[in-house]
């Protein structure tokens, strides 16, 4: 019996599964952790928690039987940073969510001849999902930490490197080092100039076998292939076949991210252009910084359940009784790339309720999710077919209220159990060429209710981020100087 062994590292949990040759899911587990956010705008996380929690999960779900591939995943871009011999120095620097990188951003504009020279070869301007600006702060505020610095790993890969001892990276995850990638490999001239000193990985496809495990572990024995991996958005994609011009995947997880495959390289300075996870291919692709994050804060403030919130903002209605609230709760990604964005929620009144607030953070994910379909189609991206994925397709209410607000019907696949499931099918491919509409077909669709409030509401929610951004970059500038000891 073939069996595959995937494992994702995620923002706020590591997950595992078990997977045999027909795709059927075994076992799963999950591992739940907290990223650490030591300073208004770092997000970090230690990366010895990556391979404990990737042991954890093989002891339970290997043992006794014999794996034939590992598939690896993650979140990403990170950042982390080890000395030649693969000791992490620091914490991983986490992806767009981490913003402490803009004045970096601006020096590195400035050096290399400006956005859109930057836009032009390297598929994305810079922001706070690109990796470059992150090394140039370590090298600028922790110089002692850059002078030992000698590798650079993302979670897929230093799974990789620990199972194997190969230092290889996938072509996809090393597009959003931006500006260190120009479309085809490693930057000859950029590369150096941004990350001094560092041995930067070889590049393979998410799906390549690059390596063997070097030693025994629960039940991966020793010599098992193990794929290069990727970022999870991406290996989710793969998960549910939404790897073909014209697919948009909506991944629902802590964070709302979107996949668009094109037929060729697009450039605009609101999405970003990157290499696929297969050879050849091409996305554009958006991140809202916060979407099931504002949902569990929504959560944790109320007390309530998620089924009892649920069923109370379906209650509530559309427009939740005249609330509107801005998902910039972590500063913003795409389109409006403003790590200075705040969340704004509008309209309040005595008589709300913890339903209507609820209601309003989903309906908020969707109207964000709107803003970046708009974005994709000005710049030329063809969207036919949705493909909706993460933990948020369950209940149903969500992604109704998705495809109600965007007007686009959204294909849930059968399997959405997430990034892990499409490690394992990457191990599966590059060891056997199984083929994912095999595995993974489509279960149901979830068909749009139009409804004009939504036209409005959206109206209303493109004007308010311009109405509030000079008063919430006010507030962030604030944030930041009495964090850092200045005066109020």
């Amino acid at each position: 019996m073939t069996l595959f062994f995937g494992v994702d590292i995620g923002t706020s949990s590591t997950k595992g599964v078990l997977v045999d040759g027909s795709g059927t899911v075994l076992v799963s587990s999950v591992r739940e952790h907290r990223v650490a956010r030591p300073h208004p705008g770092h997000v970090e996380m230690d990366g010895e928690i990556w391979w404990a929690e990737f042991v954890s999960l093989a002891e339970e779900l290997t043992s006794g039987r014999e794996i034939t591939a590992v598939g690896v995943s993650g979140m990403g871009p990170c950042a982390l940073l080890t000395d030649e011999d693969g000791t992490p120095l620091r914490p991983a620097i986490l992806y767009g969510v981490d913003t402490r990188a803009s004045a970096e951003i601006a020096e590195l504009d400035e050096l290399l001849g400006g956005p859109d020279a930057i836009l032009e070869r390297c598929g994305s301007v810079l922001s706070s999902q690109a990796v470059g600006p992150k090394l140039r702060w370590v090298a600028a505020h922790e110089p002692e930490t850059w002078a030992r610095a000698r590798r650079l790993f993302m979670p897929a890969s230093w799974l990789l490197y620990r199972l194997t001892g190969e230092y290889a990276l996938d072509h996809h995850s090393a597009s959003q080092c931006t500006p260190m990638f120009d479309g085809t490999g490693w930057d000859p001239s950029w590369a150096p100039l941004v990350a001094p000193g560092l041995d930067l990985p070889r590049l393979r496809w998410s799906d390549e076998i690059a390596g063997s495990v070097k030693s025994n572990l629960a039940g991966i024995s020793a010599g098992t292939p193990v794929i290069t991996g990727s970022i999870d958005a991406w290996t989710e994609a793969v998960s549910v076949d939404a790897c073909n011009p014209g697919d948009l995947m909506l991944m629902y997880g802590t964070t709302m991210f979107l996949i668009a495959t094109v037929d060729a390289p697009l450039r605009t300075r609101s999405m970003w252009g990157t290499v696929g996870a297969y050879a050849g291919s091409h996305n554009l692709a958006g991140g809202m910084a916060t979407s099931g994050a504002i949902t569990s804060w929504v959560r944790d403030l109320t007390g309530a359940s998620y089924p009892e919130l649920l069923t109370e903002a379906e209650a509530s209605g559309p427009g939740a009784h005249g609330l509107l609230m801005l998902p910039y709760f972590a500063g913003e990604r795409t389109p409006i790339q403003d790590p200075d964005a705040r969340g704004i929620i509008a309209g309040l009144t005595l008589s709300h309720t913890r339903g209507d607030l609820y209601r309003a953070a989903l309906e908020a994910t969707a109207l964000g999710v709107r803003h970046n379909v708009e974005a994709l189609r000005e710049t030329g991206a063809e969207v036919s077919r949705v493909i909706a994925v993460g933990g948020g397709v369950r209940g149903g209410l969500w992604t109704q209220i998705v495809s109600d607000v965007t007007g686009l019907p959204q294909v849930i696949p059968t399997v959405t159990i997430g990034a892990s499931y499409g490690a394992a099918y990457l191990a599966a491919r590059a060891t056997s060429g199984a083929a994912i509409t095999d595995w993974n077909p489509p279960a149901a669709i979830v068909t749009p209710v139009p409804d004009p409030a939504y036209d409005e509401l959206y109206t209303l929610y493109r004007d308010l981020y311009p109405a509030t951004r000079d008063l919430s970059h006010a507030l962030a500038a604030r944030e930041r100087r009495l964090s850092s000891g200045g005066a109020p």
